[in-house]
């Protein structure tokens, strides 16, 4: 299993598999578990085994701003405050049960001082680039909900259309008319 996780990022040797082996941690979380909370320093970068995850921050006291959404393949953190090793500005909650690989940045350093081929875990960041593609690209919410459709279907039977709204930027009432819109074929992207 390992072998085919770090297939996703880059090419590595059996012996990188075995370093990265003895540095992995895995972990059993329960639905509603929290993974790191906001103003903690995102220390871990995490992986989907099995189960669903999602990134948020509070609007107010109750209602959550959706930052990003994990399924099962996916690698995750909190990439601005792992960067910067400063306070992270969204908390990560387990949405389901499931089960996560965990690395640590202490583990990662140890990874590359021994293979230069850890330097890959790099890519590992790359997975904000959907959120980024949102903002950078000021699609419609039509352009949003086909690319989320289009890249990661399986986000639409894991989680509620209200959660995917929220990530998308877009309200409730919004997504209903996209995707009915969408249905009856009569949108332009």
């Amino acid at each position: 299993m390992l072998t085919e996780i770090l297939a996703q990022i880059g090419r590595f040797s059996d012996n990188d598999v075995s370093l990265f082996e003895k540095k992995i941690k895995t972990r059993t979380v329960q639905k509603g578990e929290i993974l790191l909370h906001e103003g903690g320093m995102c220390q871990t970068v995490f992986y989907a085994i099995t189960g669903s995850f999602y990134q948020f921050n509070l609007k107010d006291e109750i209602e959550e701003n959706i930052i990003d959404l994990h399924i099962e393949k996916d690698w995750f953190l909190s990439v601005q405050s792992f960067i910067a090793q400063k306070p992270s500005e969204n908390t990560i909650k387990a949405y389901s049960d499931g089960t996560v690989l965990e690395l640590s940045i202490e583990s990662i350093h140890q990874l590359i001082a021994e293979s230069p081929a850890f330097f890959q875990l790099g890519h590992i960041l790359e997975q904000s680039k959907p959120k980024l593609y949102f903002f950078e690209k000021n699609l419609t919410p039509v352009q949003k909900y086909l690319y989320i459709l289009e890249t990661k279907p399986t986000l639409f039977q894991k989680f509620p259309l209200k959660i995917i709204a929220s990530y998308l930027k877009i309200t409730p009432e919004t997504m209903s008319r996209v995707r009915e819109s969408i249905a009856k074929g009569k949108f332009i992207s």
